[in-house]
């Protein structure tokens, strides 16, 4: 015992020196600054995109539930940009999915394209050199949010001890958006990994895009700019260090994603669910299989999490806001999918507000036995109970019941894990974004998301997520005592099975949330 008191102090004595020596390096910002380029009816995919548009207020969209189609359709947008890409993303994984879209990247930079990519720095570790070789090409410039300036080399966890700035480092960018040209846009909940596009080889995510074009895009650049410019944004060789020079870096990213090292995704069905084909098609044929409606876009401020304001803004300008008072306006019924659902007392208002008005509420979200995250399934279970007993009607994906769902086409049998943020308000307005219903989605993390006007797109979300609410999740209920929930599914002749404990776990897990449920602070969810 005395010798582990010894091992941990010279551990934490350790990491308090590396985080005393935190040095944030000093930019000028008007000299890095630079602009997103607009859409010009000179390139193809400006030309394709305002050909149809019905007027100058509309923006057309195109729901992507199927992964295949999400990645290929943003590999097609790389392929046919002309002028301009502009990535951002919170996860980029250095795997065969993130390689491929960083050769496509990369092969549109060699065709003369301004490549930016802006990532949060939660998910590099160990890929510093990867992105430096990705930088070291003409026309391509990569910027990190928020960045851990100590300890490069470990991992995610070593580098959060010795940050010696727990605020700033907890404050990450969870925002998705990719735009070609100014003309042609992927928002939602897809980071880029294996797992976000069905080619891991276990647990994959269920997720939701959205493609756009017309209106939306000039404020997407807008949004994208304020980020690359932010006081908390760095160029990446301030960030990054390699021995490396500028050719053999680039040498080394032609062999990292070779096809030896990085093979190409499977082929593409004929079409997703909603009976969509391959973006390419429409490409190729000059016109786009779209739904035109009146939507607009927001996103949190950099300097997030808000303390009152930030960055000189009220917090009434944040996602959360924009999200809460689009679905304050539901008069009916309300749907809603969130991998992590910890509503928190704001969120808990306005459900009772809701249901005091006899709105049909319905949330769907993940298991115990499907959530990636048990911790803050912890704090949604504090909540499980009193939203059932407001009347919400509640569901949670099960693993093993996805597996079962046999429909082609949609996630694949291995998939097992919610992953999809939207909402359905009274069958006419949906949201699609990076925001969970969370408190970390809330007053930490920043977000991106959009609010559309369209019983059209409404009634294709509902046909989504239905697809998973009916048929891969339990749903749930208090028992007849009102004490305890229980999970409700059907077995394959449809008779109804009760379980009335935590589904697809197993009897340590269930432990463990239960113990750890006092001392999980819900503010860091």
């Amino acid at each position: 015992m005395a010798l582990a008191r010894s091992a941990l102090l010279a551990l934490a004595t350790t990491l308090l020196a590396l985080a005393g020596c935190t040095s944030i390096p000093t930019v000028d910002r008007q000299a890095i600054a630079s602009e997103a380029i607009p859409l010009s009816e000179a390139t193809t995919l400006g030309r394709i995109a305002n050909a149809y548009r019905p007027a100058p207020d509309q923006s057309g969209f195109r729901l992507m539930p199927l992964g295949k189609f999400s990645l290929d359709t943003r590999v097609q947008l790389a392929k046919r940009a002309e002028v301009s890409l502009d990535v951002q993303y919170y996860h980029f994984e250095n795997d065969e999915t993130g390689r491929w879209l960083l050769r496509a990247l990369r092969d549109a930079a060699d065709r003369g394209v301004r490549v930016r990519l802006l990532i949060d720095d939660f998910y590099t570790a160990g890929a510093d050199e990867l992105f430096l070789a990705f930088a070291a090409h003409k026309n391509v410039e990569v910027r990190i949010f928020n960045p851990f300036f100590n300890a490069r080399g470990t991992s995610q966890t070593t580098r959060f001890l010795v940050s010696g700035d727990w605020r700033r480092v907890n404050h990450r960018m969870h925002n998705k958006l990719y735009i070609a040209d100014g003309a042609m846009a992927v928002i939602g909940g897809r980071n880029v990994a294996n797992e976000y596009f069905l080619r891991a080889s276990s647990d994959n995510f269920i997720d939701v895009d959205a493609f756009a074009v017309g209106w939306v895009l000039p404020p997407l650049q807008g949004l994208f700019d304020r980020y690359w410019n932010a006081d908390a944004v760095y160029p990446i060789r301030s960030v990054m260090h390699t021995t490396l020079d500028s050719e053999q870096l680039r040498a080394s990213f032609e062999r990292w994603t070779g096809p030896e090292t990085t093979p190409p995704p499977g082929p593409l069905p004929a079409t997703d669910i909603l009976g969509y084909g391959p973006i390419a098609e429409d490409l190729e044929d000059g016109r786009l299989g779209l739904i035109w409606a009146e939507a607009y876009v927001f996103a949190d401020h950099p300097d997030k999490p808000f303390d009152g304001e930030a960055g000189g803004e009220l917090q009434d300008t944040s996602v959360t806001f924009n999200v809460f008072e689009a679905i304050r306006k539901a008069e009916n019924d309300l749907v809603i999918s969130s991998p992590y659902l910890v509503p928190g007392p704001s969120g808990m208002a306005l459900i009772k507000e809701l249901r005091q008005r006899n709105v049909h509420v319905v949330a769907m979200t993940n298991s115990l036995g499907s959530t990636d995250e048990p911790v803050v399934h912890v704090g949604y279970t504090r909540y499980r109970e009193p939203m059932l007993e407001l009347g919400v009607e509640l569901y949670e994906v099960s693993g093993t019941r996805v597996k079962k769902n046999r429909r082609l086409n949609l996630f694949g049998a291995s998939l097992g894990r919610l992953h999809a943020k939207l909402a359905v308000i009274d069958k006419k307005t949906i949201f699609v974004g990076s925001m969970n219903l969370d408190p970390r989605s809330a007053t930490i993390n920043t977000e991106l998301g959009a609010v559309i006007h369209s019983p059209e797109l409404a009634r294709e979300m509902i046909r989504i997520i239905d697809v998973d609410r009916l048929r891969s999740a339990y749903k749930l209920r208090l028992n007849k005592d009102g004490t305890s929930c229980e999970w409700i599914s059907v077995d394959d002749d449809d008779e109804e099975i009760v379980l009335t404990d935590e589904p697809d776990s197993t009897a340590w897990l269930r432990i463990k949330t239960f113990l750890l449920r006092p001392f999980v602070p819900e503010s860091l969810l």
